[in-house]
């Protein structure tokens, strides 16, 4: 019991020594727990203005905040979209075709992708051919482009008022000789339409 007091008057002593040698140092210490903190007389005296309400929400940031709750098709739709309109979900085609000429699949509804490409190196390989025959020069006549051989055999007035393009290649086994005419007839009498040079 005796050894018991003795300790807590160490104890209650050491601790005071230690408040003191802080407020020597380090002024008044940082109150402990939930103790007050005395209010001084000049705090009292001194004549504060309160900030209003207007002043403190001139200098506030207002964020954008949701007035209503999402409901749960809202979220269903945002998430997944709409089936009629866009559709976020992958969904299987059911319209692949394949070509009936390279055997490449295609959509249905568009132009297959190799047989385009293909059309397409042809058009800009006669479309050099054309800018390196005729230049700069005014274009008076009517162009023909002909494929390797297939100058020879034809009449001279066939080549009349024309303007000749030669490819140094042979025709491509896709590429039929109608593709090359007009598709627009002069007007004549005979209705029966049928074309001609076909592959």
């Amino acid at each position: 019991m005796l050894l018991n007091r003795l300790i807590c008057k160490s104890r209650e002593i050491y601790f005071k020594l230690e408040s003191q040698v802080l407020f020597c140092f380090f002024g008044t210490p940082f109150p402990q727990g939930f103790s007050f903190n005395p209010i001084c007389e000049t705090a009292l005296n001194h004549n504060s203005i309160l900030p209003s309400p207007e002043n403190v929400l001139q200098n506030a940031f207002l964020f954008a905040v949701p007035k209503s709750r999402r409901s749960v098709e809202k979220k269903r739709n945002r998430k997944f979209g709409f089936p009629q309109y866009h559709w976020k979900l992958l969904v299987p085609k059911r319209n692949i075709l394949m070509c009936d000429t390279c055997g490449s699949d295609y959509e249905a509804g568009h132009l297959c992708g190799y047989c385009y490409n293909q059309v397409k190196l042809e058009t800009e390989e006669m479309q050099k051919a054309i800018q390196d025959e005729l230049k700069l020069n005014p274009v008076d006549k009517e162009v023909t482009v002909v494929y390797e051989g297939e100058a020879t055999g034809k009449p001279e007035h066939f080549w009349k008022d024309k303007r000749v393009v030669e490819m140094k290649k042979p025709r491509p086994a896709w590429f039929s000789k109608n593709l090359l005419q007009k598709s627009t007839a002069d007007n004549s009498e005979n209705k029966n339409l049928k074309p001609t040079d076909l592959a």
